[in-house]
């Protein structure tokens, strides 16, 4: 009976030594969830303030704000296309307090660079894809066009090609054009600027004939008359321009071209913690004020799981990095 004894005392202290670090392990995630956010929470944006990423930064930063009582800082780290802000993202402690504004640039970056410093999968854990906002097809009013269907006739009646304006090489607006000009089998010139800003006033100035950029960019100009929207890059159109056809409806099935903008936080962060990040930012994406942003914007909020945001991005890589090597983008 006392080695029986023996025996199973033994067997319980082998299992509570086998388990207790399990355990330990499941407790500290709790408790790191149960007490986040415990300091001020950061928020790197891989551009300029202005932009449609910081704009987007500084909402969502306002209302998990609101909803934890804890600030919520947007921190701007602009360069190389969002590498550097995203560098610094994948090195930073990962506990949830860092939280880094992942963009189409970062699905393109892998195939435009030659080297990153980082790897936008496996240093990163996805919580959520906050918004989208489609590209735009627009032209100076001078052009004898209002659609897509007269722009690729015109395209082809052009044998030394349109020209049109992006934000830069290897830009989403680029590639988007590349998209465009391949889809629909027309010669168009390629004259990249220094952002979207300069290539649209070039446009409304007449000094290039139509121009590929982001909604919320060109709105302006097209409310006011400068440019002419000929065609939205979504599947759907778009509350801010209803009017406006997509490039699908005109002809072009399935084109399908946007920017977006989701959260991710450093590899190893607690899932709990992720947890309770992405829940906040559902939440955020349901309010009333962001809700009334993205209306007027053109952006479409999104807010999807960890998983999907993930395999969206997966899929994105592949999209955007054939672009790259079909265009022959290089960076500049």
């Amino acid at each position: 009976m006392k080695r029986s004894g023996f025996f199973l005392t033994s067997s319980l202290a082998f299992l509570l030594l086998a388990t207790g670090p399990a355990c330990g392990a499941d407790q500290t995630s709790t408790q790191s969830a149960a007490s986040y956010p415990d300091k001020p929470i950061r928020i790197l944006v891989g551009y300029a303030p202005g932009g449609a990423t910081d704009s987007i930064a500084r909402i969502l930063g306002q209302k998990l704000g609101e909803a934890w009582g804890q600030q919520v800082q947007v921190e701007n780290r602009p360069g190389a296309s969002t590498n550097i802000a995203a560098e610094v993202a994948a090195r930073s402690k990962p506990d949830g307090h860092t939280l880094f504004m992942l963009s189409a640039a970062n699905a393109i970056n892998p195939a435009l660079y030659p080297k990153l410093n980082y790897d936008p999968v496996r240093d990163f854990a996805f919580v959520s894809n906050v918004a989208k906002v489609p590209g735009i097809v627009i032209a100076h009013p001078s052009l004898p066009i209002r659609n897509i269907v007269e722009l690729i006739s015109l395209a082809k009646s052009r044998p030394d090609g349109l020209r049109y304006a992006s934000a830069g090489q290897g830009s989403p607006s680029h590639l988007t054009g590349h998209l465009f000009t391949t889809a629909a089998g027309v010669k168009m010139i390629h004259i990249p600027y220094k952002g979207a800003g300069p290539a649209l006033i070039d446009c409304a100035g007449g000094h290039v004939e139509t121009c590929f950029a982001a909604l919320a960019s060109a709105m302006p100009h097209v409310k006011s008359g400068r440019l002419r929207a000929l065609g939205v890059t979504s599947l759907k159109r778009v509350e801010a321009l209803p009017e406006i056809a997509t490039l699908d409806e005109q002809g072009l099935k399935g084109f399908e071209a946007s920017s977006w903008f989701g959260v991710v936080v450093p590899a190893g962060t607690p899932v709990d913690v992720v947890g309770k990040l992405h829940t906040a930012i559902v939440a955020a994406v349901a309010d009333t004020q962001m809700r009334n942003w993205a209306r007027t914007e053109g952006a479409e909020l999104i807010g999807d799981s960890p998983r999907m945001f993930s395999q969206f991005f997966k899929a994105e890589l592949a999209k955007w990095g054939k672009a790259v090597r079909e265009s022959g983008a290089k960076v500049e």
